[in-house]
């Protein structure tokens, strides 16, 4: 099941940096992701309610919903949308594999966990793997105040993303389903955007381009609702740091979409680049097949199935 979920997160996430890039243009940012979180957040609150009931969350839960939402579902998205002004998205997608790093970061300072030493080199190879792979894009443009500003950008959403996974720990450990909370935290985002959207004056209809309703439905559909429930499922099984592992290979498949579609010409630091991320995640997985599941989770996955953390917010 974890590796379903893993291929399931990888697959889809790594396909939506494209259908981010199709929807560049005309509308505005903040319209964008408006539209792509209410209706993700829309359609989940309904297959909640058919699935789980009514399903209330606390005051206090919505509270934690609406941070989520702010830190997963708009302002993060919004910190990479402006970045891809300023880098290429290759770059952008190198600095979002830092997720692992946040996540286990995050664990620490949040709830105690001490990452499984393994971790650290499998996380350093896949980083540094993924550097190589796309060393060619660093090298085409000399450092100035709008590429730091892009990879500040870049870094400020993916810590966002990462606060984002801490709050889903602290749903799954209270016994909240995934549905119920990640749908009330995407119509929260959904709301920030529209909210501020408004207050900028801008116009929430959409052109008529097949392109860009189509992509905005991929992102909806599959990149916000299939997505996110399958990587959050992930994290309270295996741990926020282990499932971020899958940030690292989500620029794999932008690499084979772009040589699809895009031209992409493989050159030799692309394969060692390749290589080393693969052996980073064979370091990573390899005792979860040869010495056991428990061996490979982190304290805090176990305390997720066990339910014997109480040190939460």
């Amino acid at each position: 099941m974890n590796g379903l979920l893993y291929l399931c997160v990888v697959a889809i996430w790594g396909t939506t940096w494209f259908a981010i890039a199709l929807q560049q243009g005309e509308v505005p940012i903040l319209v964008s992701i408006f539209w792509r979180f209410a209706l993700a957040g829309g359609l989940l609150l309904l297959i909640s309610r058919w699935r789980l009931g009514k399903n209330p969350l606390s005051w206090r839960d919505h509270g934690f919903c609406l941070i989520q939402g702010l830190c997963a579902f708009s302002l993060n998205f919004y910190c990479f949308y402006l970045a891809a002004a300023h880098i290429t998205t290759g770059i952008e997608s190198v600095i979002f594999s830092m997720a692992i790093l946040f996540n286990a970061i995050n664990q620490a300072l949040f709830y105690r966990i001490t990452p499984v030493k393994r971790f650290w080199p499998a996380a350093a190879l896949g980083i540094v793997g993924i550097a190589i792979l796309f060393s060619d894009q660093w090298g085409t443009k000399h450092f100035s105040a709008s590429l730091g500003l892009g990879v500040a950008l870049s870094l400020l959403g993916t810590y966002g993303f990462s606060l984002g996974n801490m709050l889903s720990i602290r749903h799954q450990r209270k016994g909240l389903a995934i549905l119920t909370t990640n749908s009330w935290a995407m119509c929260y985002g959904a709301a920030v955007a529209g909210a501020l959207s408004y207050f900028l004056g801008n116009s929430f209809i959409l052109p008529a381009q097949p392109l860009y309703l189509g992509a905005l439905f991929y992102l909806a559909l599959f990149g916000s609702v299939i997505g996110f429930g399958a990587y959050y499922l992930l994290v309270g099984r295996i741990g926020a740091g282990q499932a971020a592992y899958t940030t690292v290979l989500f620029p794999l498949v932008a690499l084979a979409i772009s040589t699809r579609f895009e031209g992409y010409q493989w050159h030799p630091h692309a394969v060692v680049g390749l290589g080393v991320v693969l052996l980073g995640n064979f370091i990573m997985f390899f005792p979860l097949h040869k010495f056991g599941k428990s061996r490979l989770r982190s304290p805090l996955a176990s305390a997720t199935i066990e339910g014997k953390r109480s040190d939460l917010p």
